[in-house]
C-alpha cells in the first residue's frame, strides 16, 4: 500500500460455520487428539463436509488412533450444527475415513539432521504494522471482529434466529499510509426462515456494529445485510467445505503477501504452518523494538534441509532496513528451533481456527 495517496482496503473474514471453516476445524481437532497422545505425531488431515458427510483424508504417522467419528460429531457439535432437521447435523452425519501412512519420502526428509529438516518446500511469510495495539491492519481485525459478534450473539441466545454460517467484509480508507475510517461493511449471515431481512438488517447497523468496530464505528458506514435477501440454507448442506480454502482470512487479508500454503490440518513440522507463525512473532519484535513502523519478512526452505534456502524483510521505507535485516537474521528459524521456541507440540491448534492466527491474544507467536 502507497504511504501518500489515499486508498481503499478490504478484508473478509468468515463465522465458524461457514462450510470451509468447519473443515478446518474438524482438521485441526484431529491434530490436536493426535498430539495430545504422541506430541511427535506427524498430521496432514484433509477434510470436506457436504450435505450429510465428512469425509477425512489422511496422512498420518502416529502411536494414537483417535476415535474419528467421535473427534468429528463433537467438533461440529461445538460448530453448533446441531438442527435435526438438517441434513448437515452433529448426530446424524456420516463420516468416512480414508487414512495412509506418512510417505516414507517425506519422513525421510523430515527425520534428517535428527529431526530437523523442513517437512516441505515453500515459501512463508509473516507481517507486522503498528496501525493497530494489535500490530494486524485494521481491516482485516475489525471484519474478524464483526464476525466474532456474529457467532457470539448465536451462541449466547441473544439473537436465536442466527445461524453458524456468514461471512463478513469490512472496507478501511488509508490517508497517508494510515486508517482514518471504515467506509463499508458486509455482512451476510445464516438466518432461521421466517424471520425478515429488515430485522436482520437493523441488528447489524444499530446492535452490532457500534460493539464489534468499537471507535471505528461510524453513522456514515455504507452497510449491506445479505445482499441476495435471503440466507436460510447455509453451511454445507448448501456449499462443499474444504480445508485450505481460506488462507487470506486466516492471514493479514490482503494487506501483506501470502506464501500459498494453508495452516490448518498440518503438525509443525509443515513449514507451512511453523514457519509462518515464525515469520508473524518475528515481525511483530522487530515492529515492537521500533525498527520500523511495519515490516514483511519472507523466508523459504527445501524440503529435508533445516537451514532456510532465503530469508528476507521489507520494512516498506517505514524504518532502519539494515538494522531491520541484522535484527530478522539474529533469529533461528530452523523448524526444530521454532517449534521449541514456540511450543509448538502441543494441543493447541483448535483455538487458532476461527477469526485469523494472528493478532488474538493466547497464542504464543503473539506473545
Amino acid at each position: 500500500m502507497a504511504e501518500s495517496r489515499s486508498s481503499v482496503l478490504t478484508s473478509e473474514s468468515v463465522t465458524e460455520g461457514h462450510p470451509d471453516k468447519v473443515c478446518d476445524f474438524i482438521a485441526d481437532s484431529v491434530l490436536d487428539d493426535h498430539l495430545a497422545a504422541d506430541p511427535r505425531s506427524r498430521v496432514a488431515c484433509e477434510v470436506m463436509a457436504k450435505s450429510n458427510r465428512v469425509i477425512l483424508a489422511e496422512e498420518i504417522s502416529s502411536t494414537h488412533t483417535p476415535d474419528y467419528e467421535s473427534v468429528v460429531r463433537e467438533a461440529v457439535r461445538q460448530v453448533g450444527y446441531t438442527y435435526p432437521a438438517e441434513p448437515f447435523c452433529a448426530d446424524t452425519l456420516v463420516v468416512q475415513t480414508l487414512i495412509t501412512r506418512q510417505s516414507t519420502d517425506i519422513a525421510m526428509g523430515v527425520d534428517r539432521q535428527g529431526g530437523r529438516g523442513a517437512g516441505d518446500q515453500g515459501i512463508m511469510f509473516g507481517y507486522a504494522t503498528d496501525e493497530t495495539p494489535e500490530l494486524m491492519p485494521l481491516p482485516i481485525l475489525l471484519a474478524h471482529h464483526v464476525a466474532a459478534g456474529l457467532t457470539g450473539d448465536r451462541k449466547s441466545g441473544r439473537r436465536p434466529w442466527l445461524r453458524p454460517d456468514g461471512k463478513t467484509q469490512v472496507s478501511v480508507r488509508y490517508e497517508a499510509g494510515r486508517p482514518v475510517a471504515v467506509t463499508d461493511v458486509l455482512v451476510s449471515t445464516q438466518h432461521s426462515d421466517g424471520v425478515a431481512q429488515e430485522e436482520i438488517h437493523a441488528y447489524v447497523q444499530s446492535d452490532l456494529l457500534p460493539r464489534a468496530l468499537g471507535q471505528w464505528f461510524n453513522t456514515e458506514i455504507r452497510v449491506q445485510t445479505n445482499p441476495t435477501g435471503s440466507f436460510c440454507l447455509g453451511g454445507p448442506a448448501a456449499d462443499c467445505g474444504l480445508t485450505g480454502r481460506k488462507t487470506i482470512v486466516d492471514s493479514y487479508g490482503g494487506a501483506a503477501r501470502h506464501g500459498g500454503g494453508a495452516f490448518s490440518s498440518k503438525d509443525p513440522s509443515k513449514v507451512d504452518r511453523s514457519a509462518a507463525y515464525f515469520c508473524r512473532f518475528v515481525a511483530r519484535q522487530l515492529v515492537k523494538e521500533g525498527l520500523a513502523k511495519r515490516a514483511e519478512i519472507q523466508v523459504s526452505y527445501a524440503i529435508g534441509v533445516a537451514r532456510p534456502v532465503s530469508i528476507s524483510v521489507d520494512t516498506f521505507g517505514t524504518g532502519n532496513q539494515r538494522a531491520a535485516e541484522g535484527f530478522v537474521r539474529s533469529f533461528d528459524f530452523r523448524p526444530a528451533a521454532i517449534i521449541e521456541r514456540l511450543g509448538l507440540l502441543r494441543p493447541i491448534y483448535r483455538t487458532t481456527t476461527n477469526y485469523g492466527h494472528f493478532g488474538r491474544p493466547g497464542l504464543p507467536w503473539e506473545e
